[in-house]
């Protein structure tokens, strides 16, 4: 444990007044969700075709069975719940010193939690179209569903998410950017910040404290403030807000 510089960061939080978090896939594997990189993470596991190509755009249309079959099985946790570093950025968001969340995962516990303001660069598991009438259903649907879900209409459902080979939202990419340039203290946590362009908007954090959570190096640790290798739920649920 890393405890020794949790002082450190209290004292950054105590000074700061327009904090933005910016987090990935290990802000949730404390609450039972896998991460991608890791030796058990999603991309080392063993299908037909490579994860990389399975999320990916061309492979939803060309083999849409077969993209669902992985999708449900290792993107969908209907059942999962925030954890502490959820809940304890939504106490800072409500106690007015966290001005937004921006996220690279797509299960929604930013939001369960509390949280408000989150920009969700690859989109939301919990938003899902229909192809042909633009009918909006919920996640429920896809985890429950056999095969290819389907609308009443008879079209496919497909979710809101990013794809490989797909663009970011650019609406949601500026205001990440702006909440970002504006923030006084940057805590980036649950990243190995390899993933782009979503990683690059760091590049515009132009405020006072960079902070690095993660249990792995990454590639912004030698300008970081203070970096701290514990688990982000442990960290940030040891922080006293208000």
């Amino acid at each position: 444990m890393a405890e020794a510089s949790y002082p450190k960061l209290q004292q950054i939080i105590d000074e700061s007044n327009q904090i933005v978090f910016f987090g990935g896939a290990g802000v949730s594997t404390e609450s039972g969700l896998p991460d991608f990189r890791s030796q058990d993470g999603i991309y080392n596991s063993t299908y037909a075709y490579p994860p990389e190509t399975i999320l990916s755009h061309s492979f939803f249309f060309s083999h849409t069975e077969e993209f669902y079959r992985f999708y449900k099985d290792k993107l969908l946790y209907p059942s999962v719940k925030p954890n502490p570093a959820h809940y304890t950025l939504a106490h800072m968001e409500k106690a007015g010193i966290l001005i937004a969340v921006v996220t690279q995962n797509i299960d929604g516990l930013h939001q369960m939690a509390g949280s408000r303001t989150v920009y969700e660069l690859h989109g939301s598991a919990h938003h899902n179209t229909c192809l042909s009438c633009k009918q909006a259903f919920p996640m429920e649907t896809i985890a429950h569903s056999q095969g290819i879900p389907r609308c009443s209409c008879g079209g496919v459902i497909k979710p809101d998410v990013v794809l490989y080979e797909g663009s970011l939202n650019q609406e949601i990419i500026a205001g990440a950017v702006s909440a970002i340039s504006a923030a006084d203290t940057l805590i980036v946590g649950g990243t190995s910040l390899n993933v782009y362009p979503a990683a690059g908007l760091i590049q515009h954090f132009k405020g006072e404290h960079l902070v690095l959570i993660n249990q792995d190096r990454t590639s912004a640790d030698a300008v970081a403030e203070l970096v701290i290798r514990d688990p982000i739920g442990h960290v940030l649920g040891s922080l006293s807000i208000g």
